[in-house]
């Protein structure tokens, strides 16, 4: 049996494939990577795994063999072209050559759950470092009937994305992911387990989506506003920076939320917890 150094070379060899700097193209070389993402998802024959960017397919073989199906979005051409080819006697494979943010993954996903009688959906992934983020929003501010997103990410981001909000590593994402779920680090990757070596060390998360908001907010869209406000001037304290975008009418109706919450006026936006910007929030409003 081959390695997965050796199936990707051959692989790569055989199709005449050089990977794609433009759109963050690293392959996965690593056993023990592969094994660990695979146990930490935890996946059954009642799941529908939606893999984004398969690349040659490392992850999605392991995926076929335990999910009830896998549905793998793919930007690049040449790679469904090789994954059709590995694939095609998989009758639980699917796979879309399309932009992942332009996919109406809810209308997916009913469609999914009625058709292949699946009771769970999972997104599984080891991303391009480019568009980690806004992928990673899509998945959860869209609120998909999902039960967790694992995935391989840059380890910087993967830091901020699992921190709890008012602790080291916090930035405005931190809070908004901590809102839709529950993070979850699993591994640790080094460079050497990719070809080419990218330029950073990886991290394997795992974001298990909560069933309920862990704070009860008027309305989470104009929290989420107020946070990107405060994080915009992160330099500022809290009460200049909501002053400055206007979240705050005037200086001094600021200082009066900030003293009924028990806030200091001098705090900054990292130091606060979720709940105290839906305790903002709940004021304003």
């Amino acid at each position: 049996m081959k390695s997965i150094l050796e199936e990707t070379k051959f692989i790569m060899n055989r199709y005449h494939i050089k990977p794609n700097k433009s759109l963050g193209q690293n392959f996965l070389i690593c056993e023990e990577v592969v094994e660990k993402i695979i146990e930490c998802s935890r996946i059954t024959k009642e799941d529908l795994i939606i893999e984004i960017g398969p690349g040659l397919g490392t992850l999605t073989k392991y995926l076929l063999e335990r999910a009830g199906k896998v549905l793998c979005i793919e930007l690049d051409k040449k790679m469904i072209h090789i994954l059709e080819e590995r694939f095609k006697l998989y009758d639980n494979f699917e796979i879309l050559n399309q932009d992942v943010l332009k996919v109406d993954l809810k209308k997916i996903i009913l469609k999914e759950k009625k058709d292949a009688k699946v009771t769970n959906v999972k997104i599984v992934a080891n991303l391009p470092y480019y568009i980690t983020t806004p992928i990673i929003m899509k998945l959860l501010e869209e609120e998909l009937d999902l039960e967790s997103i694992t995935v391989m990410i840059q380890k910087e981001v993967a830091n901020r994305l699992i921190a709890i909000p008012g602790q080291k590593e916090t930035g405005a994402i931190t809070y908004s992911v901590y809102y839709y779920s529950v993070g979850e680090e699993i591994l640790e990757v080094p460079s050497d387990s990719f070809i080419p070596k990218p330029e950073v060390t990886s991290k394997i998360i795992k974001l298990n989506i909560r069933k309920q908001p862990p704070v009860e907010v008027k309305n989470k869209d104009v929290m989420f506003k107020i946070i990107k406000s405060a994080f915009m001037q992160k330099r500022k304290t809290l009460l200049n920076a909501l002053n400055n975008t206007k979240i705050f009418t005037t200086k001094g109706k600021g200082i009066k939320i900030l003293k009924e919450l028990n806030l200091k006026e001098n705090i900054r936006p990292e130091n606060l917890s979720l709940q105290d910007f839906a305790n903002i929030t709940n004021k304003i409003l």
